[in-house]
Order: structure tokens, then sequence, then C-alpha cells
């Protein structure tokens, strides 16, 4: 593996999460969220929270960065993208769930499904355009 590329490819998707998810759910969902304001913590008290924010996303970069390189070893835009994919649907999985047991809306629901999709995907190809290898694979 090589190191400097995986930390790069880390550092990209990490940048390109944090902020994806301001401008998806801190901007474009704001309205819908604060349909349900009960749900989330108010602004005064998010900000002594924020860490716990961003380690989350340094977890959801790391650990598909390691992913990708791991299990697309080739790298690559297109195959790191649908590993994404795959990634995103576990995550949908986990969005039904917190619908089915937290007042959410629907508008929410599907906002989170396409949110994680577009993420995870576009945070993959990121992942695999820089640690696409630079030796000629054979088959």
């Amino acid at each position: 593996m090589d190191w400097k590329k995986f930390f790069i490819a880390f550092l990209a998707a990490f940048g390109f999460i944090f902020v994806f998810d301001f401008l998806w759910y801190g901007k474009l969902m704001h309205g819908a969220h604060s349909e349900v304001p009960a749900l989330w913590r108010p602004e005064a008290d998010f900000g002594s929270h924020f860490s716990w924010l961003v380690f989350g996303h340094i977890i959801m970069a790391f650990f598909l960065t390691l992913l990708c390189v791991k299990f697309v070893p080739a790298g690559g835009p297109a195959p790191c993208a649908k590993l994404g994919i795959l990634v995103a649907l576990i995550y949908v999985g986990v969005d039904f769930i917190w619908f089915a047991v937290q007042p959410l809306t629907s508008k929410i629901l599907g906002g989170m499904i396409v949110g994680d999709l577009i993420q995870f995907a576009i945070a993959g190809a990121i992942i695999g355009a820089i640690s696409k290898s630079s030796a000629p694979t054979t088959s």
C-alpha cells in the first residue's frame, strides 16, 4: 500500500465528505430539519458537540479510503465509486431504521438516502482517482 497516496486520498475524502454534509444537511436540508426541531440539538448546544461531528467524518473518510485501497487495489474512480455506492446502501439501511424509530419526515428520509448515495459515490471516485495505481494491470 502506498501510504502517501492513502493519506492524500483520506484527506481529500474527509474534506469532500465534511463540505458535502455541511452543504447537504446544513443548508439544503435545513428547512426539512426545522420541521421537527425536537429531534436536533439547539444551535447553542451544537457547538459543544462539534468535535464529535468532525470525528464522525474522520471515521467515515478513513474507513471508506481503507475499503477502497484494500478491495480495489488498482484504484480508479469508477470501481471505487461503485464500492462507495455499496457502502452508501448500508447507510440507507440505517436511514430506514432511523425512520422507523424516530419521527422523521419522509422528506428527511429521502434526503438522507439521496445524500448518502451521492456522497459516498463521489467520495469513492475521489479516493479511486487519487489511489489509482500507476503500474499497468495485467489480465
